[in-house]
């Protein structure tokens, strides 16, 4: 499964990445990759939580 991911510079540094298509599914990284890789671990998380 696929997800289109936003992936933006936080002013106070580091990265953010959220998941449009799950609302409330967003994290944080040191730099773009780590906030990619966070995300697929809350993507995975928010479909948990949903799906029970």
């Amino acid at each position: 499964m696929k997800f289109n991911v936003v992936i933006e510079k936080d002013e106070e540094g580091g990265y953010i990445a959220e998941c449009p298509t799950l609302p409330g599914c967003i994290t944080e990284g040191d730099t773009p990759d780590e906030a990619i890789e966070n995300l697929n671990e809350a993507i995975i998380g928010c479909l948990r939580s949903r799906l029970t």
